[in-house]
C-alpha cells in the first residue's frame, strides 16, 4: 500500500485516515440481504434494505470505534461547510450524500498527504532504485473501490434526475439501473434539479484532483456532461413567482454552463466528441427486452446545443483529428488502430458521414472561406499519419473529405486544398516565376520530403478517390508535364514513387477529354511547347534518404557544351521511349491508337511541308538577326520532324496488334495512310515502303468489307470518309492493281456491301493469309543480346549504322520481298539429300552477290543445309568456311549475323578443324584483325560453346586459356566479351573446372576490383552468377576451395561498387549462393519408405 510507506508520527494519522476513508467506502458498498426468506420480497425492497443497513453500520462505526474519530471529525467539518441538504426521507439520496461527503474527505486527505510529502535525496550508491512513491497514490484495489463508489454516485445521484431524452437512460444499461429508477423518491425534498446540481458540483470538485479526475471522467464523463447540459441549458416551463419557488438560481445555471465548457476543454477531445454525439442522439430506436421499449429522442434544445458544442470542438486546433478519432473510435477502433481498425477504415459509409460533417460550414464560422482556411490544413495533415492502421483510417477519411469539399465548393477547395498539395510541382514549372535567390546553382527548390509527400497525396486523392471532378482534373493538368519528367527520372533508378507517378498519369490520361489527353501527350513528347513542363533550369536529383529532390542546374561551361548536348539528346530519346511504355498501358481505352494516328498525320504534314520548302524561294533577309531567326526556325522544324519519326518508330515497336479498339480508329489509320500516299504522289517521291503501307491499309479495308466483322449502317457512314481519298488514289496512283482495288473499295463502301467485286475478296484473303517472309529472322536475335560481349558488340554496331543506312539509300530499288520470289531455285523447304549440285553452285555464287538481300538469303540457305547435314554441302566445308569468314567482315547486320550463324553451325559439325582457327583469330593482335571482327568471332565462340554442351570439356584448355588472355586485352569491349564467354564455358564444365578454378577465380577477383571500365566489372560479376547458376548444388564441391573468396568478392561489390548494375548482379549471385548453402545445410526431407526384401 502506498500510504503505509509513511512512518513519521503525524504521517501515520494521515495514512490511517486515507485507509479509513476507503474502509468506510467499502462499508457503504458491502452487499446486504434480507433476513426473511419470503419470496414476496422484491429487488426494490432488498436494495432499500441494503442501503439503510449500510448507512446504519457506518454511523455505528463513527460513534463506537475510536479509530474512526479522525474521519468523523473530517466528515463533520466538510458536512457543515456543505451547501446541500443531507437529511432526507429518500434513502437513495441519503446514501448518495454520505458517499459524496466521503469522496470529499478522500480528496482533502490526498491533497494533504501530497503537500506533506518530502522525498529524501536519492542514494548515489543505488541509482537504479525506484524513487519514493507519493503517499496520495492509490493502489489498484483502492482504485477499484473508488470506481465502484463513483458508479453508485452516478447511478443514484445523476441518472435518475435526467429528463427523458437527455443521455442514455440508466434502465437501458443494466438490470440494476431499472431497479434504481423505481426506488428513487422524486417527491421528497430536496428537489430533483437540486439533487442533480449537488451531485455534479461535488463530482467536479472531487475531479480537481488529477488521480480522482481521471477515474471520474474516464467512465462517467457522458453522464456528468448530460447533467450539466440539463442544468445550464434546459428551458424552464415558467418563471417562479417568488425566490422560494425557484429550483436553481440563474447564477447556478451560469456556473453549470461554465463548468460544462471547462470540462469539454479539459478532457481528451475525441472522448468529448463521442459523448456529445451520443447526447445529440439520432432517430428514435426501439429495444426489445421482454417488452417493447421506445427510447426517447433527444429534445430539440439539446440537439442544437450538442451541434454547437461539436462545431466548437471542430474549430479548435487539431479539431478535425478529434472529430475523426471520436467517430471512428466510437465505431470500435481504438486510439492506436485496434482490432477493428481495418474494418472501420473499409466502411466508406462512416467516411462519407465524417466528410459531410467536415465539409459543412458551421454557423459559428464567420464565412465558408474562413472555415476552409482553418480546416483544410488539418485535413491535409490526416494524410500523413505514420501509424499503419490509424493512418489507413485517416487517409480514407481525408480522401473522402477532399472529394466532398471539391464537389460542394470547388473554388475554395482549389484554393485551400489543391494549391497546397500541388505547390511543390507548381514551383518548378516553366511558367513559374523563380526568385533570384532561388536561381543559384545547386539550390534545392523542392526537398525530398516535400516531393514524396506531394506525390503520395496526389495519388491518394486522385487514384484512390477516383472521382474525376472538374476542379480536380483542371488543377492537376498544368503539372502533368512535371509529373511525366519525374516518371522518366524514376525509370533510371529504384524509387518508391515510380509506380505512383505511373498510376497518376494513367488515371489522368484516362479521365481527360481525348483532345486534352492528346495535347498532354504532345507536350510529353516535346511536340507542343505551349504545354507547361519542367523549368529549363530545374532538374531532378537523387536524395540522401532514397527519394528525389528538385534543384537548380549547375552552369554549363564551354568545355562541357558537347556533354550537355549529348545529355539533352539522350534525355529526349529516353522520354520518347518512356512515353511509349506509358502508352502501352493505354491501349484498351483507345488513347494509344488515337495518338498513333496523330503521329501518322504528322508524317503526312511533314511530307507536305517538305514539298513546300522545295518550292519556296531561298531566304533573303536584310540583316543577320532575321537570318539567325530563320535558321533557328529551320533547326526547330528539323528537330520536330526527327522527334515525330522517333516517336512513330517507338510506338510501332511497343504497341501490340490490339492498339485500335474501334472501327473509327481503323478508318482514321487508313485515312492517314492514304493521305500520306497522296502526298508522296504529289511530289513524286513514291517509295517501296509507301507502296507496301498503302497496300496494307487498303487490304485492311478489304478485310472489313469482306465479312471479317459485321458492319452496321453507322459504321458504313464512318467508312464513307475514305471515299474522297480512294477516288484520289484511283486517279493518281501509277499501279493499275492499286487503282482497280481503290475503285472497287469505293463501290463496296458506297453500296454498304451490297455489291463487292472479286478483287476486294482476293485482297481481303491475301491480307489475312499474309505471313512474315522473315519468319526465322528471330534467329538473328538469339540470346546473344543477353551477353556482355554482345553489348559491346552492338555498341560498335551503332557506330556503323549510319553507313548501312547510307548504303540502303543508294539502292532504293532493292527488293523487300521474300527470297523465294527472286531466287526460285533456292527454296526454303528443301529436304535432306534433295539438293543438287546446280543448286549448291547457285547458292555459292549468290553468296558473293552485291545485292544485300540476295547475299543474305544465300548465306541463310547454306546455313540451313549445314544444319540439315546435307552431304553435298558438307563436302565443301572448307569453301563454306571461307565464304562465311569473308562475309563476317561485311558492314550490314543481316549479312554478318547470317555469317556468324553459318560458322557456328559448321563448327558444330567439325569442331576439331574449325575451333583452333577461330581461337587464333579471336586471340590475334590488332594488326591482324579489327575489333569488330574479334567481337563477331567471340559471338561465334559463344554459340559453339552452347552447341557443344557437355562435349565442350574436350576443348576446355584452349578455350579457357584464350578467354583468360582476352580478359587482359587492352580493349575494354574485348575484355567484356572474353569474360562473358568464360562464364558461358564455366557454366557447362561442372567438375571439369576443378583444375583451373583458382586461375578463373583470381582473374575474376582482379577484374572486379581493379578494372576501370564499368562494363568489364559488370561482366566479371555476371560470370560468378552464371557459374553459381550452372553448378547449382555442385558448387559446394567444385568451388569448395574458392567459395569463400567469391563470397568476399560479392560482398565487396555490394558494399563498395559505384555501379548499380554490378551491384544488382552481385546481389543476384549472393541470392544464388544463399540458396545453395541453405539446401546444403538443410537438405529437403524426402518422405520415402524403403522396402527391403530379406533373403
Amino acid at each position: 500500500m502506498a500510504a503505509l510507506r509513511q512512518t513519521a508520527g503525524s504521517g501515520v494519522l494521515e495514512t490511517c485516515g486515507l485507509e479509513r476513508i476507503l474502509e468506510a467506502l467499502k462499508l457503504l458498498l458491502s452487499p446486504g440481504g434480507s433476513g426473511s426468506s419470503s419470496l414476496q420480497i422484491t429487488k426494490h425492497d432488498v436494495l432499500l434494505t441494503t442501503l439503510k443497513s449500510n448507512l446504519s453500520a457506518l454511523e455505528d462505526k463513527f460513534l463506537k470505534d475510536p479509530h474512526w474519530k479522525q474521519l468523523k471529525l473530517l466528515r463533520d467539518e466538510i458536512a457543515n461547510e456543505a451547501e446541500w441538504r443531507q437529511d432526507c426521507m429518500d434513502v437513495t439520496w441519503r446514501f448518495t450524500s454520505q458517499t459524496l461527503l466521503l469522496l470529499l474527505c478522500l480528496k482533502e486527505t490526498m491533497i494533504r498527504l501530497a503537500v506533506e510529502f518530502n522525498p529524501g535525496k536519492p542514494n548515489p550508491r543505488t541509482p537504479e532504485a525506484a524513487p519514493a512513491l507519493s503517499p496520495d497514490t492509490l493502489s489498484i484495489s483502492q482504485q477499484k473501490t473508488v470506481q465502484s463508489v463513483l458508479q453508485f454516485v452516478v447511478t443514484l445521484g445523476v441518472c435518475p434526475y435526467l429528463v427523458p431524452g437527455v443521455g442514455v437512460p440508466v434502465s437501458y444499461r443494466t438490470e440494476f439501473g431499472a431497479v434504481v429508477r423505481d426506488v428513487v423518491c422524486l417527491g421528497a425534498a430536496p428537489s430533483a434539479p437540486r439533487r442533480l446540481y449537488t451531485s455534479c458540483k461535488v463530482l467536479l470538485n472531487v475531479a480537481q484532483h488529477a488521480s480522482l479526475g481521471s477515474l471520474i471522467f474516464c467512465r462517467h464523463f457522458g453522464d456528468i456532461a448530460a447533467g450539466l447540459c440539463q442544468l445550464g441549458f434546459c428551458p424552464t416551463k415558467r418563471k417562479p413567482l417568488n425566490p422560494e419557488e425557484e429550483v436553481l438560481t440563474e447564477d447556478e445555471r451560469a456556473l453549470s454552463r461554465k463548468a460544462l465548457r471547462d470540462i469539454l476543454d479539459q478532457v481528451y477531445q475525441p472522448l468529448a466528441v463521442r459523448e456529445l454525439l451520443i447526447l445529440q442522439g439520432g432517430p428514435p430506436q426501439s429495444y426489445t427486452d421482454g417488452k417493447t421499449q421506445v427510447m426517447c429522442r433527444a429534445p430539440a434544445w439539446l440537439r442544437r446545443l450538442c451541434g454547437q458544442l461539436l462545431s466548437e470542438r471542430l474549430m479548435r486546433p487539431s479539431g478535425v483529428q478529434a472529430v475523426v478519432r471520436g467517430i471512428l473510435e466510437g465505431a470500435g477502433a481504438g486510439a492506436a488502430g485496434g482490432s477493428d481498425a481495418e474494418a472501420t477504415a473499409a466502411d466508406w459509409k462512416k467516411c462519407d458521414l465524417i466528410a459531410k460533417i467536415l465539409a459543412s460550414c458551421p454557423q459559428q464560422s464567420v464565412s465558408p472561406e474562413d472555415y476552409y482556411r482553418d480546416i483544410c490544413p488539418q485535413i491535409l495533415d490526416l494524410f500523413h499519419f505514420q501509424d499503419k492502421l490509424t493512418g489507413l483510417q485517416f487517409q480514407r477519411v481525408a480522401t473522402t473529405t477532399f472529394i466532398t469539399m471539391s464537389r460542394e465548393r470547388p473554388q475554395l477547395a482549389a484554393k485551400y486544398l489543391l494549391q497546397p498539395v500541388l505547390a511543390p510541382l507548381h514551383r518548378c514549372l516553366n511558367t513559374a516565376e523563380v526568385s533570384e535567390s532561388d536561381m543559384v546553382p545547386g539550390t534545392i527548390l523542392v526537398t525530398e520530403e516535400e516531393l514524396s509527400r506531394c506525390i503520395e497525396d496526389v495519388y491518394k486523392v486522385y487514384v484512390v478517390g477516383n472521382e474525376p471532378l472538374t476542379v480536380l482534373v483542371d488543377s492537376l493538368l498544368p503539372v502533368l508535364g512535371v509529373l511525366f519528367s519525374l516518371y522518366c527520372f524514376t525509370k533510371h533508378s529504384v524509387s518508391h514513387i515510380r509506380s505512383l507517378c505511373q498510376e497518376i498519369l494513367l488515371w489522368m490520361l484516362g479521365k481527360l477529354e481525348r483532345k486534352k489527353a492528346i495535347t498532354s501527350l504532345k507536350g510529353f513528347a516535346g511536340l507542343d511547347k505551349t504545354v507547361p513542363s519542367l523549368h529549363s533550369l530545374c532538374h531532378f536529383r537523387a536524395a540522401t534518404q532514397g527519394g528525389i529532390m528538385i534543384t537548380i542546374k549547375e552552369a554549363v561551361c564551354d568545355e562541357d557544351e558537347d556533354e550537355a548536348l549529348y545529355q539533352k539528346v539522350s534525355s529526349e530519346q529516353c522520354q520518347v521511349e518512356h512515353l511509349g511504355d506509358l502508352l502501352s498501358h493505354c491501349q484498351e481505352c483507345g488513347l494509344a491508337g488515337d495518338f498513333f494516328i496523330f503521329c501518322l498525320k504528322e508524317l503526312t504534314h511533314m511530307a507536305v511541308e517538305d514539298e513546300a520548302e522545295l518550292k519556296s524561294k531561298p531566304f533573303s533577309g536584310k540583316n543577320l538577326l532575321e537570318l539567325e531567326q530563320h535558321q533557328t526556325l529551320l533547326v526547330e522544324g528539323q528537330e520536330r520532324k526527327l522527334l515525330v519519326l522517333q516517336l512513330t518508330a517507338v510506338l510501332c515497336e511497343r504497341m501490340s496488334e490490339q492498339i485500335f479498339t474501334n472501327i473509327t480508329q481503323v478508318v482514321d489509320f487508313v485515312a492517314a495512310t492514304l493521305q500520306r500516299a497522296c502526298a508522296s504522289l504529289a511530289h513524286q517521291a513514291e517509295s517501296t515502303v509507301e507502296s507496301q503501307t498503302l497496300s496494307m491499309s487498303m487490304g485492311l479495308v478489304a478485310v472489313m468489307l469482306g465479312g471479317a466483322i459485321q458492319l452496321k449502317s453507322s459504321e458504313f457512314a464512318i467508312l464513307k470518309q475514305l471515299l474522297p481519298l480512294l477516288e484520289k488514289v484511283s486517279n493518281t496512283y501509277p499501279d493499275p492493281v492499286i487503282q482497280e482495288l481503290a475503285v472497287d473499295l469505293r463501290i463496296t463502301i458506297s453500296t454498304h456491301g451490297a455489291f463487292s467485286t472479286e478483287a476486294v475478296s482476293v485482297a481481303a484473303q491475301s491480307t489475312l493469309n499474309k505471313k512474315d517472309p522473315g519468319g526465322k529472322r528471330e534467329e538473328q536475335q538469339q540470346t546473344s543480346h543477353e551477353r556482355y560481349s554482345n553489348v559491346s558488340y552492338h555498341h560498335l554496331e551503332q557506330q556503323r549504322s549510319h553507313c548501312t543506312s547510307n548504303q540502303t539509300s543508294l539502292t532504293p530499288n532493292a527488293p523487300l520481298i521474300p527470297q523465294e520470289v527472286r531466287e526460285p531455285s533456292i527454296t526454303t523447304n528443301q529436304k535432306s539429300g534433295s539438293i543438287t549440285t546446280e543448286q549448291l553452285q547457285e547458292a555459292l555464287l549468290s553468296a558473293y552477290d552485291p545485292q544485300i538481300p540476295a547475299r543474305a538469303a544465300a548465306l541463310r540457305t547454306l546455313s540451313r543445309w549445314i544444319e540439315q547435314r546435307e552431304p553435298k554441302a558438307l563436302e565443301m566445308q572448307e569453301k563454306l568456311l571461307k565464304i562465311f569468314l569473308e562475309n563476317l567482315e561485311h558492314e550490314d547486320t543481316f549479312i554478318y549475323l547470317s555469317a556468324i550463324q553459318g560458322v557456328a553451325l559448321l563448327s558444330d559439325v567439325y569442331p576439331e578443324k574449325i575451333l583452333p582457327g577461330l581461337l587464333a583469330q579471336y586471340d590475334g593482335g590488332k594488326d591482324k584483325h579489327t575489333l569488330e571482327t574479334r567481337m563477331k568471332v567471340g559471338e561465334i565462340l559463344m554459340r559453339i560453346v552452347r552447341a557443344l554442351g557437355d562435349m565442350v570439356s574436350e576443348y576446355r584448355e584452349p578455350l579457357i586459356h584464350t578467354f583468360l588472355r582476352g580478359a587482359r586485352d587492352p580493349d575494354s569491349a574485348h575484355r567484356a566479351s572474353s569474360l562473358s564467354n568464360l562464364g558461358e564455358l564455366c557454366q557447362r564444365l561442372d567438375f571439369m573446372l576443378g583444375s583451373v578454378v583458382h586461375e578463373v577465380t583470381t582473374c575474376l577477383i582482379a577484374v572486379a576490383k581493379t578494372d576501370h571500365e564499368v562494363q568489364v566489372r559488370r561482366a566479371a560479376v555476371h560470370v560468378i552468377v552464371l557459374l553459381l547458376r550452372g553448378l547449382s548444388q555442385k558448387a559446394t564441391e567444385v568451388l569448395r576451395d574458392v567459395l569463400k573468396d567469391l563470397y568476399h568478392l560479392l560482398k565487396h561489390v555490394v558494399c563498395l561498387e559505384s555501379d548499380d548494375v554490378a551491384k544488382l548482379h552481385a546481389q543476384l549471385a549472393l541470392e544464388e549462393l544463399d540458396e545453395i548453402m541453405r539446401n546444403f545445410l538443410f537438405p529437403p526431407q524426402k518422405l520415402e519408405k524403403k522396402i527391403m526384401v530379406l533373403p
